[in-house]
């Protein structure tokens, strides 16, 4: 594990403090090599708000285990689905480091609105997207969405700041059944071919995943996966009106 400290060291800023370092705390300083690279990482975490790829991961592995705890029980499917995900999306060595984060906060109680707070305080808005489609994914591990889950995103959706439509549009690809196109555009279908190419554009700017670029190749892959959800909604919309 001194390949964690060394990591941490620069990769995770702000995350250290408020509370998500209250709940991970005690895992992240036993994971570390000197307790005085904590103090440097808390230090360069008050100094500046910018999200580093390990603040990034932190906020996911916290507000992931809320989601687990969601429905009053954490399964061993779920947990091996997590790590499978943290492996695909931050590679083996860190998803190993992460999912022993991921089991110290499952033993916690988490504070959604004080975590969510912390992160849109500090996180700019395209990660803090990136982050609720993250969320949804999770829940559908077990290729069942419960209602419990979804009412407990949306809530941390709230408190990270993100607006309704932007939740309606990032959750319509997780719930069964054929996509609504025009909800992923935010859009209804009573808006001219006009209006639609407008929202398409707009979103293809929010989406993009040069937004995210500086939190690693994994993150950027799961941001591409939404870009194409807008671009594929857009087309289909365009296909079924005849407009090029």
């Amino acid at each position: 594990m001194a390949g964690f400290g060394k990591w941490v060291g620069g990769a995770i800023g702000w995350a250290l403090g408020g509370p998500i370092g209250g709940i991970l705390g005690y895992q992240v300083g036993k994971l570390f090599s000197s307790g005085d690279q904590i103090s440097q990482g808390r230090a360069r975490g008050f100094q500046s708000r910018t999200t580093r790829s390990g603040d990034f991961a932190m906020a996911l592995v916290v507000l992931s285990a809320a989601v687990m705890q969601a429905d009053g029980k954490v399964l061993k499917s779920e947990l091996d689905f997590v790590k499978n995900f943290l492996k695909l999306n931050f590679g083996s060595a860190q998803a190993d480091q992460l999912l022993l984060l991921l089991r110290e906060a499952l033993k916690q109680q988490v504070d959604v609105r004080g975590v969510a707070s912390q992160i849109r305080f500090n996180m700019d808005h395209p990660k803090r997207l990136l982050l609720l489609q993250y969320l949804y994914g999770i829940s559908k591990s077990d290729g069942h969405v419960d209602k419990s889950e979804i009412d407990l995103i949306r809530t941390i959706a709230s408190h990270l700041g993100i607006s309704l439509k932007d939740i309606e549009s990032i959750e319509e690809p997780f719930h069964s059944g054929s996509l609504n196109p025009y909800k992923v555009l935010e859009i209804t279908d009573k808006s001219t071919d006009s209006e639609v190419k407008k929202a398409y554009r707009r979103l293809a700017i929010k989406f993009h995943p040069d937004k995210i670029g500086d939190l690693g190749e994994g993150p950027r892959q799961k941001a591409k996966e939404r870009f194409l959800q807008v671009q594929e909604a857009y087309e289909q919309i365009k296909k079924s009106r005849g407009f090029k």
